[in-house]
């Protein structure tokens, strides 16, 4: 049984992710800041694993991945999917609202993906998905240090790219449009999300475009509103 790993995974695309690899066959390790989230996902799951994990802290992710792979052994993919936006004009954003989006978006992506680069090249297998955003792609009002992060996470994704470019292990960069999610609470009128693209929709499109086939990679998934 492979074994996948999902970062906010308690809700939104993470959950719908975690879901769906587990009807697939997984074994599947929700991660997420609420431990009371990732258990009500995985309240029918059979195979299944629950870390509480701020992803912002190197020595927090470091642990658990550590415990993660004792547990299950090695890991097949991971996904990158916590994320957090705070969005304003630039110069109104607050120190710790730009702190979160720049630790948990872009640092918290790097941590994680350090902790099973090298087993995944030793190995030659192993699948990492990013789940960056539209906003990776390009600049939006409102959104610029949440932009920022992401296109962090972009130049990270390609520069994986090009190092593992030479073995079997596949990177996947995904740009998707808003989803109706928890992400949009407070910041969207639930009466002005009606073009928001269902998360379970787009777990389907990251799932078929990253499925493992003979002699294709798929570097990037990009995903937009209609």
């Amino acid at each position: 049984m492979k074994n996948v790993v999902i970062t906010g995974a308690g809700s939104g695309l993470g959950a719908s992710l975690a879901q769906k690899y587990h009807a697939a066959g997984y074994h599947v390790t929700l991660l997420g800041r609420t431990i009371e989230k990732l258990e009500a996902i995985a309240k029918d799951f059979k195979n299944y694993e629950i870390y509480p994990l701020d992803v912002s802290s190197y020595t927090a992710v470091e642990s658990t991945f550590k415990r993660i792979k004792e547990s299950v052994g090695a890991i097949d993919i991971l996904v990158n999917n916590a994320g957090v936006g705070y969005f304003d004009l630039a110069e109104n954003l607050e120190n710790n609202h730009i702190d979160q989006m720049i630790d948990i978006n872009l640092k918290g992506t790097i941590y994680c993906t350090q902790q099973v680069l090298g087993e995944m090249k030793t190995q030659d297998a192993g699948t990492i998905l990013n789940i960056i955003s539209t906003a990776g792609e390009e600049g939006k009002a409102t959104e610029s240090a949440y932009s920022a992060s992401k296109f962090g996470v972009k130049g990270f994704t390609e520069s994986l790219l090009k190092e593992l470019e030479d073995t079997n292990v596949h990177v996947h960069g995904i740009y998707m449009g808003g989803m109706k999610t928890p992400f949009w609470d407070g910041i969207i009128e639930e009466e002005n999300t009606g073009g928001l693209m269902d998360p379970d929709d787009v777990a389907d499109i990251i799932l078929a475009n990253t499925k493992l086939r003979k002699n294709i990679n798929v570097p990037s998934v990009i995903i937009k509103n209609h």
